[in-house]
């Protein structure tokens, strides 16, 4: 595991088709590789719901607000990849509605609650059930159970979907994505060169992310349900355990703000032995959710990063919404920025 950078950046990203979004404290910008070679770069200013309420900024509360704006922006960049992408295969794009993305995020909710909580909890009860191991709803080892389960099932699930030849080449992006950021938080220039050099697994990635947030929600039920007595609510088994899950999803907002929490903690002391031991599932995760990025790649990560930084130096001329097509970097020109003017918050 190699050392962590001396001070992380604010400045993160997300793989999407055929490019990558990097998101800085006032703006986005989406760089996607065209059929042609060329770079689509779209940028477009963002303010996040913290900056009007400030008090979402505290420990615990930024961990869930960071979380929704993640999910919401990376729906978006999603989105704007395949519209590129439909139209450079000759097909119509339709742009998509507020409404059309409050679905999509609704969907996305609803299938990963239904696969990580809903699924291992019925599962675990219908095991205990055939099982005169006297294990109930009850006791702690039920969770424990169910906690197991629901990581065999994110670990099944990340493996399955990187035998797809298309989430591969975004898991590469996602390795690029990274390796930009690694370039940018050793100060060095933004060029293809220095990225290559850098390793593709990052602390502060959202799949370390994911990880603590299951493992935390593990503990967090096996004590937490016995001890408080959200086991038993009714009669019937089936609305026990219906409830149980929706608490359980209820619960999935103050655990994701503890891991939040937690792995900015760990990320920023991972050169202690206690620290590094617990980031190493994380990061042993990423090598299944990145891919070592072609050069290619590395230079549309490299450019959704740079243009960031150039719409962030240019914040006081008023930059726009605007979408422009480069051949490479070069045509973005030179920019001048360090990490310490856009530190981790």
């Amino acid at each position: 595991m190699m050392k962590a950078p001396t001070q992380f950046t604010s400045i993160g990203g997300q793989a999407v088709i055929e490019g990558v979004m990097m998101r800085s404290p006032h703006f986005v910008a989406v760089a996607v590789r065209k059929p042609n070679r060329q770079i689509l770069i779209k940028n477009k200013p963002y303010s996040g719901i913290s900056s009007r309420f400030p008090i979402l900024r505290k420990p615990l509360l930024r961990g869930v607000v960071t979380l929704i704006e993640s999910l919401s922006i990376g729906t978006d960049a999603l989105s704007y990849a395949a519209q590129v992408a439909a139209i450079e295969e000759g097909q119509e794009a339709e742009e998509v509605s507020s409404w059309a993305m409050a679905l999509s995020l609704l969907f996305a909710f609803i299938f990963g609650m239904g696969l990580f909580v809903a699924l291992p909890h019925f599962l675990t009860a219908l095991l205990t059930s055939k099982v005169q191991s006297g294990v109930t709803i009850q006791s702690p080892i039920f969770h424990l159970i169910d906690g197991a389960l629901k990581m065999i099932i994110l670990l099944s699930y990340v493996y399955l979907i990187s035998l797809m030849k298309d989430i591969r080449r975004v898991f590469q992006y996602h390795g690029a994505e990274h390796k930009s950021i690694y370039t940018f938080e050793a100060g060095e220039a933004l060029t293809v060169e220095n990225a290559r050099r850098h390793t593709t697994l990052h602390p502060r990635c959202g799949t370390s992310f994911l990880l603590f947030l299951v493992l935390i929600s593990i503990l967090f039920f096996s004590v937490v349900f016995p001890i408080l007595g959200l086991s038993t609510f009714s009669t019937i088994p089936f609305v026990n355990h219906l409830l149980m899950i929706l608490l359980k999803i209820v619960f999935m907002f103050p655990v994701a703000g503890l891991s939040y929490e937690f792995i900015k903690i760990s990320a920023a002391h991972m050169n202690h032995p206690f620290f590094k031991a617990v980031m190493w599932p994380g990061m042993l995760l990423q090598k299944l959710t990145t891919r070592e990025p072609t050069d290619e790649q590395l230079e549309v990560a490299l450019a959704s990063l740079q243009q960031v930084l150039l719409a962030e130096k240019a914040i006081n001329q008023g930059v726009a919404i605007s979408e422009i097509e480069i051949s490479g970097l070069v045509d973005l020109g030179s920019i001048q920025a360090s990490v310490a003017e856009f530190p981790e918050i």
